[in-house]
């Protein structure tokens, strides 16, 4: 018995041990996930900067002769919600080098710091995904439509650019995601084709939810992984509007939550619903990113403009930030921090670069 409880006690004093010794993995320095420092890491102290109320996530980060250091990253707040809108002004840079105690303070203005245009390596993908079965045209179509344009002009860029890109897509009952507009960057061709519905576009009166939720995640992961090809990073929405619950039980709730739920970390998802026969708590696990309700027709455009402002924050929250370094070839690795400020709340993440090759100037 005494020999028993001291195996009790051994087992108890290896299990705190280990997960007391295991803390530091739950801070996530993955790639792309957006949920850690990316390929950052946590400030050194001499700098004294404080907590951090805001996250600037690494995605990317490489040089460019003759002095270019460019950074390409997200800012999220504590809570995860996008950073958009941030200016270069807001941004301070430190370097330190092998003779640096500790980071020195670098002029925005002296070394030309910018946010730079990021379509050469980043890309990002919405999937606007319609119910248009019978209940919807009959009784919410212009209402729709309406909708669908607000949403369209508010994701897509005034001026095209090839890194902001939507497809647009619907359902029926049938056991296809039918395509209505390819992927473009025209806003314009998305105008058209949603102005183009008419109320006999769907054969079929029955509704196949969560086939639309299957179909549209695995379009969602072959556009990232396209867009993803020779270095570029991507991110990808797919916004999911219906006004019902499946009804051509074709496909289980649990086979599309499950695509919901193992799908890439940088596949965001998002539903609307309409009127009072929809699943509330269905659509809230589906759109596992946010969720929003309107209780009739005429609120349906509020509820588009809704997600629309979240899917342009998401994808306006990442920036490529450049700036001249000061250090010459010969200097080796140095210590790069960047901190943000944005009101009261602020944010840093420090890396390293290398200046082998870096002269006087900049392109």
């Amino acid at each position: 018995m005494k020999f028993s409880s001291q195996l009790v006690l051994l087992f108890l004093s290896i299990l705190t041990l280990v997960s007391c010794g295991n803390a530091d993995d739950d801070v996530n320095f993955a790639l792309n996930t957006g949920d850690g420092l990316g390929k950052g890491e946590p400030v050194d102290e001499c700098l004294d900067l404080g907590e951090n109320d805001l996250t600037l996530s690494i995605q990317d980060e490489y040089t460019t002769a003759p002095g270019k250091v460019s950074i390409f990253f997200k800012v999220s707040d504590s809570e995860g919600n996008p950073v958009p809108g941030l200016s270069a002004d807001q941004f301070t840079i430190y370097e330190q080098g092998r003779n640096d105690e500790c980071f020195n303070t670098i002029s925005t203005s002296e070394s030309k710091a910018r946010i730079s245009p990021n379509s050469q390596i980043f890309s990002n993908n919405t999937l606007l995904v319609l119910d248009l079965s019978n209940s919807v045209l009959s009784t919410s179509l212009e209402e729709l439509k309406t909708a669908s344009l607000s949403f369209v002009n508010n994701v897509m860029p005034e001026t095209t650019q090839e890194s902001f890109k939507m497809a647009i897509y619907y359902f029926d009952g049938e056991d296809e995601l039918h395509e209505l507009n390819a992927l473009t960057a025209s806003r314009e061709e998305l105008t058209e084709s949603i102005q183009g519905i008419t109320d006999d576009i769907s054969q079929d009166v029955s509704t196949d939810l969560y086939g639309a939720v299957i179909k549209s995640s695995d379009i969602a992961s072959n556009l990232l992984i396209e867009s993803t090809k020779g270095e570029k990073i991507g991110a990808a929405s797919v916004v999911i509007f219906t006004d019902g619950t499946d009804q051509a039980s074709r496909y289980t709730q649990e086979d599309a939550q499950k695509k919901v739920d193992n799908a890439d970390p940088n596949i965001s998802y998002f539903t609307i619903g309409l009127g009072a026969e929809i699943d509330e708590q269905v659509l809230t696990d589906l759109g596992k990113t946010s969720s929003v309700f309107a209780g009739n027709k005429d609120e349906l455009e509020d509820t588009f403009n809704d997600i629309s402002d979240l899917v342009s924050q998401r994808a306006n929250s990442f920036y490529l930030f450049e700036y001249c370094s000061p250090k010459r070839d010969g200097s080796g690795n140095n210590n790069l921090a960047i901190q943000v400020k944005n009101g009261s709340l602020q944010g840093a993440v420090q890396t390293k670069f290398s200046a082998n090759g870096f002269t006087g100037g900049c392109e």
